[in-house]
């Protein structure tokens, strides 16, 4: 068995940054260029930081948790941290592309692990239509916004809005509706993993939208296409037993 050489990284809390102080006592910090492994202290938003930051660098994340909720992240324990990480279960995670235009006719690129959503950014409802794959399904949709998320994102602000918990296992995207008006009874919907979601803004000026990529946002948006990005692979380390699959599971019945 290889042994894996650490690194650290801690989130700007104060307990993170002192659980970082400790534990570069406690083992050696390979640094990034020499490290298998980046152990990374805070919550989800910080592992999701973190896997941005590494996507370029042949590493894994395993995380510790020093914030709330800590989905993506195992238990904080000083104790047999090496031997934990040598038999941590790795995780595959595919990011979703986000390409915004802009209402100036100006693109960005952003990249999501949880979710891509589209968000009414004033008084009035934003106005959506809705194509897969070249293809509209939804003429019109009348919101607060909608959704598209990976099933490891699918437990975030995809389940609070209603939508389904989608297993990791499954090759497929959620589309979910935030506070839909018309049609009311609409809640969504479950892609092809590499389905091309098209979503168009309709009076962009008057009802001013803005599109989020996890936390990047983008301001004054016309038009957001959402798909896979599989040529880039977040490796995610968990404790035995308490991977994405089982915590997903969990979910379900809490």
């Amino acid at each position: 068995m290889t042994y894996k050489k650490l690194t650290f990284i801690a989130s700007n809390d104060l307990e993170a940054k002192k659980a970082l102080n400790k534990l570069k006592k406690l083992y050696k910090d390979f640094g990034i260029e020499a490290a298998d492994v980046v152990v990374a202290l805070g919550g989800d938003g910080f592992m999701l930081q973190t896997l941005k930051s590494v996507s370029t660098k042949n590493v894994a994340v395993y995380g510790m948790n020093k914030g709330t909720v800590g989905f993506l992240m195992n238990t904080f324990n000083y104790e047999n941290l090496e031997e934990r990480v040598q038999i941590a279960k790795e995780e595959i995670v595919n990011p979703l592309k986000m390409i915004a235009t802009k209402i100036d006719g100006t693109k960005e690129e952003e990249l999501a692990i949880n979710e891509v959503s589209i968000l009414r950014s004033g008084p009035q409802a934003a106005k959506l239509s809705i194509s897969i794959d070249g293809s509209e399904k939804l003429q019109e949709l009348v919101c607060d916004g909608a959704l598209v998320c990976t099933p490891a994102g699918s437990t975030a602000y995809n389940y609070s809005a209603h939508g389904p918990i989608l297993p990791i296992g499954a090759n497929i995207l959620g589309l979910t509706a935030i506070s839909a008006y018309r049609p009311r009874r609409w809640r969504g919907a479950l892609l092809p993993l590499d389905a091309t979601i098209d979503i168009e803004v309709k009076s962009a000026t008057q009802r001013p939208v803005s599109a989020v990529a996890d936390t990047s946002e983008v301001i004054g948006v016309k038009h957001v296409s959402v798909t896979i990005e599989k040529k880039l692979k977040h490796k995610l380390l968990f404790d035995p037993g308490h991977g994405l699959e089982e915590r997903l599971l969990k979910e379900q019945f809490e």
